[in-house]
């Protein structure tokens, strides 16, 4: 008996040394690019400061949370280097337009991040390098516009409440931020793990729109968030806690599962066109529901489904009927 209770002893005392060992391990360190080659947001305008709210924010949360310590540049081609990157053990990008020329500077970037660093994205981080087909593809899709402007107030569906970095939002929640819509995207290649709740937002659309996702790329872990437009989205505990937990998830911290869901996203794209149609066709929208989710397994209708709903803008109803008329 005496030796059992040595042994679960020996195990607590184990235990508590390796949970130690995190606490003091030292914080990772990242590096925050704020750059804007194009449009500039309001966050990341140092407006002849040292440091932008989000460079402020960044190092505030990082600090109090342990986790990490932040280097910040505007300057991607002087900080995007081999020689330089070798210090860090993952990127921030709040950015726009293209940062590096072709060649070395972006082989240097996506170099980086395949080798198994972090990488953490916010808002405009999907409206930058557009012609730069390699880092499109890494953070899976580009601007295309913003039906959801920075004064509306949208509903969202946490389609994953139980992963680390959305666990603090709820599974249904609202929230009053800029939201894009995106041109090469890939279903296939993300998880995505919270999107737009159509019939809690306004204008609603006919297709999907996701707005936070996860991915494995090489060796690399991406979390990309679209929140991040507004000044006062910075501001706000829940999405401090909600940038950690990416942080965390990205630097391999934490677990939480990266594969793809395109199945869950499918059903989005029906709910979506299913919300759109009935209202503007005058149809039953639970029956029309219904016998799109009968035809979930059919790729060829998801695909036409998806590609037609989004190149119809909303506007092009003889688009929408096509869908309607393959059911």
């Amino acid at each position: 008996m005496k030796y059992v209770s040595r042994l679960l002893l020996l195990a607590a005392l184990s235990a508590l040394m390796v949970f130690d060992a995190q606490l003091l391990a030292a914080p990772k360190k990242i590096l925050v690019i704020t750059q804007s080659r194009g449009f500039r947001h309001g966050p990341v305008n140092r407006g002849g400061k040292e440091t932008c709210q989000v460079e402020r924010v960044l190092a505030e949360i990082g600090k109090k949370s342990g986790i990490f310590t932040t280097v910040n540049s505007q300057d991607a081609i002087k900080s995007i280097t081999r020689e330089n990157l070798k210090q860090f053990d993952g990127l921030f990008f709040y950015t726009t337009g293209m940062l590096l020329p072709a060649g070395d500077p972006r082989d240097a970037l996506m170099e980086f991040i395949k080798s198994g660093k972090g990488f953490v994205g916010a808002h405009s981080a999907a409206d930058t390098f557009k012609q730069y087909d390699g880092y499109v593809r890494m953070i899976n899709g580009s601007f295309a516009g913003h039906p959801w402007n920075a004064g509306s107030t949208n509903g969202f569906l946490n389609h994953e409440p139980s992963h680390p970095t959305v666990a603090m939002l709820g599974r249904d929640f609202i929230w009053k931020d800029e939201i894009y819509q995106y041109n090469n995207f890939d279903p296939d290649a993300v998880r995505v793990l919270f999107s737009l709740n159509m019939a809690k937002s306004k204008p609603q659309m006919p297709y999907h729109v996701p707005v936070c996702w996860v991915r494995s790329f090489g060796k690399c872990r991406v979390f990309f968030t679209n929140l991040g437009h507004n000044g006062s989205t910075w501001e706000n505990e829940t999405f401090h806690k909600h940038l950690i937990e990416g942080f965390k998830w990205s630097l391999k911290l934490t677990d939480g599962p990266s594969e793809p869901n395109p199945d869950v996203q499918a059903l989005e794209s029906m709910k979506a066109f299913a919300l759109f149609a009935a209202q503007r066709l005058k149809l039953d929208e639970a029956e029309l529901l219904g016998k799109m989710k009968a035809k979930a397994k059919d790729e060829k209708f998801i695909k036409l489904l998806r590609e037609n709903s989004w190149k119809s803008r909303g506007r092009d109803m003889k688009l929408i009927q096509q869908v309607i008329d393959a059911l």
